[in-house]
């Protein structure tokens, strides 16, 4: 093989994983742009390698540089993470108390935050799984939504459904819900609760107001874990307003046992075309 170290090394990490991969689920254009990416990037940092998972246990599978992959096993699918931000993240979540997962959209953040919150009420950690999401509209009147609060609820959290229909099917969903294993809440509910043995979710954060922030971060109780999900880019709020995640990160910043992962366009996986233009959009802000 000819070429720098570093690229060689990139390589033959890339085709090691990739032979790994092919074993276990099916390739597309998508999946193999994540992995050349990833790969590239593991061998410019050069990171060092373990045989541990992120619980300290060995294991089998590794990536083409040797540092392990960490899998969250949820009822119906293996989530691998992908890249050096979203194993930190998935570690922090399984760790911490609460963690934030800032950045662009397509990164995996709530995908993750909601597989990991699967994992904990399958390994018994919670009884039950909330899902909150600030009811703001994304530059458009919607007008008037008939229905319950499920059906005016259920159109900001679609997300958030499809990421629990993919890990547990549309059928174990609805039962959950029917039994509040799962329950889907605006975040103006949330006053005056207590959350107790509870994986709480809040997905858009941009999107709350600094006081609707404090709220939430005070519901969750003992035994009980929160992710807070959200782009500091896309802020919907009335332009007089603060965003609540940008006043919670700036205030919380020296307190202990509290995560922040920080995403970027390279940790997009999405279609590749996705990174393109938020890195577009990036310069043109930057300009």
């Amino acid at each position: 093989m000819r070429g720098s170290k570093q690229a060689i090394d990139a390589g033959v990490a890339a085709l090691t994983e990739l032979y790994r991969m092919a074993g276990e689920e099916a390739l597309d254009a998508a999946r193999i742009q994540a992995c050349l990416s990833e790969c590239a990037e593991s061998a410019g940092s050069n990171t060092a390698a373990n045989g541990d998972d992120l619980d300290g246990n060995p294991v089998d599978g590794q990536d083409g540089l040797g540092e392990s992959q960490p899998v969250v096993v949820t009822p119906r699918i293996r989530v691998r993470p992908r890249g050096a931000n979203q194993r930190c993240y998935v570690k922090e979540i399984r760790t911490r108390d609460l963690t934030f997962g800032i950045g662009p959209a397509g990164t995996g953040k709530t995908w993750l935050a909601v597989a990991c919150a699967l994992e904990a009420h399958r390994a018994g950690h919670v009884e039950r799984i909330v899902l909150v999401r600030p009811a703001v509209e994304a530059g458009e009147r919607l007008g008037f939504l008939p229905g319950d609060l499920a059906s005016k609820v259920d159109p900001y959290l679609r997300p958030v459904y499809d990421a629990l229909h993919a890990m547990l099917g549309p059928e174990r969903v609805a039962r959950w819900v029917e039994r509040a294993v799962i329950e889907v809440a605006p975040l103006a509910y949330m006053r005056g609760r207590s959350l107790n043995s509870s994986f709480v979710i809040l997905d858009e954060g941009q999107n709350t107001t600094p006081e609707q922030m404090k709220m939430f971060l005070t519901r969750f109780g003992a035994d009980s874990r929160a992710v807070v999900t959200g782009d500091i880019t896309q802020v919907d709020l009335p332009p007089d307003r603060e965003s609540g995640l940008r006043h919670a990160l700036r205030i919380l910043k020296p307190v202990q046992g509290i995560a922040t992962v920080y995403f970027s366009p390279r940790d997009v996986v999405r279609h590749a075309l996705v990174k393109r233009i938020l890195e577009a959009y990036g310069s043109q802000d930057e300009s």
